[in-house]
């Protein structure tokens, strides 16, 4: 074993301790290891930063921004509404959003599609009377096995491909993944939805429901009819019932400026009536999109507001020094000179409910407003308004099949090998800001930049693991260890102890260590190397034994009032699974 051999797995036994202490955040520590290889010599300077710029990270991040892009359109969105069936048996719940999760995965990122259906699965439990946590461990399990299906469906399928391109000439195809993982996907999902989410412990998790409630702040706010809304001749009986389902609430209707007796069964939406509708932002936004209703315009009480750029709803504390204190929204000017409009006032804890652009404002106040996306903090300056945390985005709904369109036809041409997955990803951004399904302002926000380091920081050091031999070290010991025994039997030990380390460090890390190896082994004993990577990339990806093996495991255990020791509950029949049903997949499509 050379000098640059030995200082290299140290490094490495360095970086997973600290990973696995957790004090310091996983980029963090990458960078650092990234640094400490160059200056101990087992990393070339030149090639320190060169993580920064390997299409895998890139892709990753165009990855992000794509999919904000999709969920900004509503394109998303749509689908997650009509899954909410509080009736349904948990089962047939689990099987029902853990298969759109795992399809949404397929296509997007597997965190972006847990953050997406996680509130809905919330809002199903609350409905069904029954804890959230029963369910969202399955949940995070199905959109977890959903990434294995593509190319881009997770980042340890970038990275193995990425190292074939560089092994053997071709990464491999947009589809390729989804002949094994397929199987293992399907495999995992019918047993998570069948029986695996009987295994997790069932604890009241009312406490912190209560307390992601109470954060949430409900507002009165108006809503308006367009001339294009399917609204138009409902009855206000009728649109009360489909808003409640939503979760809100129709406190009114006005018309011309006063409110509309009767009996609710009377009573027929026209063009231009108001509703007042009580809901957090979130809802509302939801009730908007789901009925075809507009945000007023601020000027007028029955005109729609019409908007071609992005707007969000930010809530705002008016302080003693606010420059709107003891105005009314029209005499500050609100909508003329900033563009913007009053949807909500919270007072003292009570919603005030009827004329707010009238209404004169008080220190201590909580405003919802709507306002352009890039403009919160040139208000909050302009009028001295303190910006609370919470920002609702408003969905550009009209652009959604502009957004579909793009992308699919992306991924044909990658699926047609007529360009590279960043190029066809790169376009797609570029044509989701011409058509302003996404602002440049907000551009790099949606991009998650800690994963972004630790990918452009662990691929350095991978190819070090290659390049000074590491890699075929460990391949030696694992020929040696299986010699004399079926070539499969390197493979499945490669598989277990890929999932293994990927449970206890990061499935991204876990993928950059363990794809050389696969290569290594492969022109060890003379097999595919093809059948390694695809096992790598499989049990990378399969990390279900504890809460910081994947993002997603980590996202759910707050809401679900999980404890570390839950996820091996669950998670370890799931593993078994994927290696009893994952080995014999590759082998058949991928033989040895």
């Amino acid at each position: 074993m050379t000098q640059a051999q030995i200082l290299l797995f140290a490094l490495f036994a360095a970086i997973v301790v600290l990973m696995v202490w957790g004090r310091l955040r996983h980029d963090i520590v990458a960078f650092g290891g990234v640094i400490a290889g160059t200056l101990l010599g087992v990393v070339p300077v030149e090639e320190t930063f060169s993580g920064f710029a390997h299409p895998a990270v890139i892709t990753v991040a165009l990855v992000l921004v794509v999919s904000a892009g999709l969920i900004r359109t509503g394109a998303i969105n749509a689908l997650a509404r009509v899954l909410s069936d509080p009736d349904l048996p948990v089962s047939l719940h689990v099987l029902r959003l853990g298969l759109v999760g795992a399809l949404l995965s397929a296509v997007m990122n597997n965190v972006t599609a847990l953050a997406l259906l996680m509130p809905v699965d919330v809002a199903t439990a609350r409905k069904a009377g029954r804890a959230a946590g029963l369910t969202l461990m399955a949940l995070a399990f199905a959109t977890i096995l959903g990434g294995m299906l593509t190319l881009i469906g997770t980042p340890p399928n970038l990275i193995v491909s990425s190292f074939r391109a560089e092994a053997m000439g071709a990464p491999f195809g947009f589809f390729d993944f989804a002949y094994a993982g397929g199987i293992v996907a399907v495999s995992g999902l019918l047993f998570v939805a069948f029986v695996g989410w009987r295994f997790v412990p069932q604890r009241d998790d009312s406490g912190v429901a209560e307390d992601a409630e109470a954060r949430m702040r409900d507002y009165v706010a108006e809503l308006v009819v367009p001339d294009d809304s399917k609204s138009i001749d409902k009855t206000k009986a009728d649109m009360r019932k489909a808003i409640e389902k939503l979760g809100a609430s129709l406190v009114a209707v006005k018309r011309r400026g006063r409110r509309v007796y009767g009996a609710p069964a009377g009573i027929v939406l026209v063009v231009g009536d108001i509703l007042l509708i009580e809901a957090t932002p979130t809802l509302l936004e939801e009730v908007r999109v789901e009925m075809q209703l507009a945000y007023p315009d601020g000027l007028s009480a029955d005109a729609p507001r019409i908007s071609l750029a992005g707007e969000a709803m930010v809530e705002f504390v008016v302080t003693d020094n606010s420059r709107i204190v003891g105005r009314t929204a029209r005499q500050a000017r609100l909508a003329v000179d900033h563009d913007s409009v009053l949807l909500g006032i919270l007072r003292r804890d009570r919603t005030l409910t009827d004329n707010l652009r009238d209404t004169r404002i008080l220190a201590g106040d909580i405003l919802l407003v709507l306002i352009p996306e890039t403009a919160e903090e040139s208000i909050a300056d302009a009028l001295r308004l303190l910006p609370l945390n919470r920002r609702e985005s408003v969905t550009m709904e009209k652009r959604a099949l502009g957004a579909v369109v793009m992308f699919a036809l992306a991924i044909a041409a990658v699926s047609l090998g007529l360009v590279t997955m960043p190029v066809a990803l790169g376009a797609v951004v570029v044509g989701y800001v011409l058509t302003r399904v996404l602002g440049i302002e907000d551009l790099y926000e949606h991009i998650d930049w800690p994963v972004i380091v630790l990918l452009a920081a662990l691929i350095p050091l991978g190819m070090a693991m290659d390049s000074t031999g590491a890699s075929g070290l460990v391949a030696v010991a694992l020929a040696q260890a299986t010699e004399g025994l079926p070539a499969w039997v390197g493979l499945l030990v490669l598989m277990v102890s890929t999932m293994f380390i990927s449970d206890v460090l990061n499935n991204n890390a876990t993928a950059i260590l363990a794809a050389p190896v696969g290569i290594r082994l492969a022109e060890t004993t003379g097999t595919n190397p093809d059948a390694y990577l695809m096992g790598v990339a499989i049990a990378a990806s399969c990390a279900f034994l504890t809460p910081i093996g994947h993002q997603n495991n980590t996202i759910v255990m707050g809401p679900g009032s999980y404890r570390f020791s839950d996820y091996w509950r669950m998670g370890l029949p799931l593993e078994a699974i994927v290696v009893a049903v994952g080995l014999p997949a590759i082998l058949v499509f991928w033989p040895l």
